[in-house]
């Protein structure tokens, strides 16, 4: 019931919405939302989701905007007022105090000849025919629906700001998200050991210096050049083909031309090259030249995957 409802949203969309984004757009305050009750809840969700893209935003409680809150609304501030019946008796003492201060309002309400939708300089129509609560009384589809226009309006602003995923960073720096936005592979290669042996190194010396690396895989490195790479793969698959390496040499079992990437790459650019060859590891190259590597157990504790 409720994705049909949001179905139907598209076709309810017209030129105040348009027009609401405009009037958000070229405001030079902020944009105040407010509600009661469960539209409350899904207010402080779209402002959370406007300031995080750009586009700044506070919350006021309905109830608590008439009992002083009002002190919040600044004159160049763009209020949205959410409700589904548009008639609640908060509402109804909280628009007029609104537009007497001459404040822009946007409306989000399932019935736009309601006191709200009559009021509003702009309205945005989230009706549905039914809650998806089995006596119609909970409000479920009807704040589905007004946090998807929420989003709508919060992605339309994003895409006229030119909103790219350097701001998004800004505003995100903590968390898993943030370092997908700003976490190169230098912050992680350069922590990590950098296992190297020569072309003509012997296999013992190979796998002393993938153990003691503890990154299952070993640079093969002349001039500090990258020629090649040895993993512990690579090692099963040698003995698995012979019983005496006693004469073998890191160049006999290398892989040539081994996947590498620049330390100033995004991290998470160090896990799309792993997933699309299926490889946990990638060597760091620095102005061509040998500087490290990176795992995927690094990208794995460093929350990236």
């Amino acid at each position: 019931m409720e994705a049909k409802a949001i179905l139907n949203l598209s076709t309810l969309v017209d030129d105040d919405f348009a027009n609401a984004v405009e009037l958000i757009f070229n405001s030079k305050g902020r944009v105040v939302i407010t509600g009661i009750g469960k539209s409350a809840i899904i207010a402080s969700k779209i402002v959370a989701t406007l300031n995080s893209t750009g586009t700044p935003a506070i919350f006021m409680h309905a109830a608590d905007a008439i009992h002083g809150d009002l002190g919040l609304i600044l004159k160049d501030d763009v209020v949205i007022c959410i409700s589904k019946s548009g008639n609640t008796p908060e509402i109804k003492v909280l628009v007029p105090l609104i537009k007497s201060a001459n404040n822009k309002m946007i409306a989000i309400t399932g019935n736009k000849a309601s006191f709200l939708g009559i009021q509003a300089d702009y309205v945005l129509n989230a009706f549905v025919e039914k809650e998806a609560c089995p006596n119609n009384l909970a409000p479920t589809t009807s704040t589905t629906a007004q946090l998807v226009i929420g989003d709508a309006l919060a992605v339309c602003l994003l895409e006229k700001r030119g909103f790219s995923s350097n701001d998004f960073a800004k505003y995100h720096p903590g968390g898993s998200l943030g370092k997908k936005l700003y976490l190169r592979v230098n912050d992680i290669s350069s922590v990590n050991q950098k296992p190297r042996v020569n072309t003509g190194a012997s296999i013992k010396d190979v796998i002393v210096e993938i153990s003691e690396k503890l990154l299952g895989v070993t640079a093969v490195v002349e001039n500090d050049k990258i020629v090649g790479v040895i993993t512990d793969g690579d090692l099963r698959r040698m003995l698995s083909k012979t019983d005496d390496f006693t004469t073998l040499t890191a160049k006999d079992i290398m892989s040539e031309n081994p996947k590498r990437i620049s330390p100033d790459a995004m991290a998470i650019d160090a896990k799309e090259i792993m997933e699309d060859f299926g490889i946990t590891q990638l060597l760091v190259e620095n102005n061509g030249k040998y500087d490290g590597v990176i795992h995927l157990h690094d990208l794995v504790k460093e929350g990236i995957i």
